[in-house]
């Protein structure tokens, strides 16, 4: 159906408007108010490079941004372009350094007492992650991660302290960080300290079973100790197309999509699905469940989260299999869509099919906690003498994204909000460069190091600001 160019959207007036980020991409202070090393902190290339013995000069966040200092410049920069939310995450190894410890760090405790203070006082909901990328260093060494079920009682004991801290403060909860990711990135998702090329399947399924009993856990955890809070589960979003109308294509990437709909089926359903039973039958792999697990799984989520930043395409054909160049966990390039300096593919309408995919599927409000454009940026001085950035590619970009979520509402998807990501310049978690930027803000530190830390309103800030107080009328067709 057409619509004029002047049609507006009926998002929800309750609808959360904010911005996204992760502690370990922003913090920095990676040694200060006795906070233990995490395995970001010996991953000095993202996501995709090597891990080294011990932190080193090179690892841009171990500095990040300097929010552990900057926090109450850069939350009332959020609630100046009207953030009703901000979504964040706790690390870990501030609050259990090693992971294993028996009782908590209480100056990691008070940090995010204050930060979450200073949200509030602006009327900002913290929307908060309990493990984003950054599993205590000596829990990926001594026990290699998730591999080991005994980080599912280190994982409650953590879970439960911080619901008991920040019951009154916090009423939005996440699980895990993009849990699927586990697949691609089994140190990073999952602590795992076993390379990649030597873990086997076996290790990796019962790895990923433990953090979804321990996402179950933390769901029941929260539902008890904090009962007005709504918790969700968090998964990367990637729609993929079959590259032609092949049915061999149309059946690979069925498959393709069981490997990642398979962990929003557990967190919403509480049971292994079919498909992933006849997986694991044709590899050989037998799920080790201790008595309560299957109990303990029925704890389920009361919504779904995702990030969306591309889609991808699959085929059969083994002479087209040839990955995309910025495609985190796979996928073949799609030859109708541009892509960004990194190589993701810009596809706005893929957020509309995701997000009716999965109310399809689930019947349970949705949540886009991470969307937006990595990008170069320059920093100038504009015709007021601020100086600022002219990033009209992101306006577009995200302009673009947003109409589609109005488009999303029309079919009738129940959709709680929206977290840009990031909302102000961070290091990057794929390249862990900071020349990769994302923000509303422009953080004046550089890839060598250098800079002044000084945050500037680029062009989109004062767009998304009209957006918020529009609740979205200003998004242009």
């Amino acid at each position: 159906m057409s619509k004029s160019s002047n049609h507006t959207y009926s998002f929800p007036e309750n609808f959360l408007w904010g911005g996204a980020i992760a502690a370990n991409q922003a913090e920095g202070a990676y040694n200060l108010g006795g906070k233990g090393l995490s395995t970001q902190d010996v991953a000095p290339r993202g996501v995709m490079g090597s891990i080294t013995e011990e932190p080193t000069d090179d690892n841009m966040k171990l500095i990040g941004i300097d929010m552990y200092h900057r926090y109450k410049e850069d939350v009332k920069l959020f609630a100046e372009m009207g953030f009703k939310v901000f979504r964040t995450s706790i690390a870990w190894s501030r609050i259990f350094p090693k992971g294993d410890e028996l009782e908590p760090n209480e100056e990691g405790l008070q940090f995010y007492d204050n930060l979450f203070d200073e949200c509030r006082k602006y009327g900002i909901e913290p929307l908060v992650t309990l493990s984003h990328y950054e599993t205590p260093l000596h829990l990926a060494k001594e026990y290699d991660g998730w591999v080991n079920r005994k980080m599912i009682g280190f994982y409650e004991r953590y879970a439960t302290t911080v619901f008991n801290r920040y019951k009154n403060k916090v009423k939005y909860w996440l699980t895990f960080n993009e849990i699927n990711s586990i697949l691609e990135f089994p140190f990073m998702s999952g602590g795992i300290y076993t390379p990649k090329e030597k873990l086997s399947k076996q290790d990796l399924y019962q790895a990923i079973h433990h953090e979804l009993v321990a996402s179950a856990s933390a769901v029941k955890l929260c539902h008890e100790i904090i009962p007005d809070a709504q918790i969700g589960c968090m998964i990367l979003s990637m729609p993929t197309y079959p590259l032609t109308p092949n049915p061999d294509d149309v059946i690979k990437v069925m498959e393709y999509e069981h490997s990642n709909y398979f962990f929003g089926d557990m967190h919403v359903r509480g049971r292994y699905p079919g498909y992933m039973k006849r997986y694991f039958r044709e590899k050989g792999i037998e799920i080790h469940m201790e008595d309560g697990d299957q109990e303990m799984l029925l704890n389920t989520v009361d919504f779904i989260s995702f990030s969306y930043y591309m889609s991808t395409c699959q085929t059969a054909d083994p002479d087209k299999q040839v990955a995309g160049e910025g495609n985190l966990i796979g996928g073949i390039p799609n030859p109708y869509l541009p892509a960004s300096e990194w190589g993701w593919q810009i596809d706005p309408q893929g957020l509309r099919y995701v997000l009716n995919m999965f109310y399809d599927r689930y019947q349970k409000p949705l949540f886009i906690v991470e969307n937006g454009l990595g990008a170069v940026d320059e920093l100038i001085t504009g015709p007021d003498g601020e100086k600022t950035v002219n990033d009209d590619y992101r306006i577009q970009y995200l302009n673009d994204h947003l109409v589609q979520v109005g488009e999303a509402l029309e079919d009738g998807v129940d959709i709680m909000g929206y977290t840009s990501w990031g909302c102000i310049d961070v290091v990057s978690a794929s390249t862990a460069q900071l020349k990769k930027r994302y923000g509303f803000i422009y953080v004046d530190r550089h890839d060598d190091g250098s800079g002044t830390l000084e945050r500037y309103r680029k062009k989109s800030f004062h767009w998304y600001k009209d957006v918020i107080a529009s609740n979205g009328n200003s998004l242009k067709r």
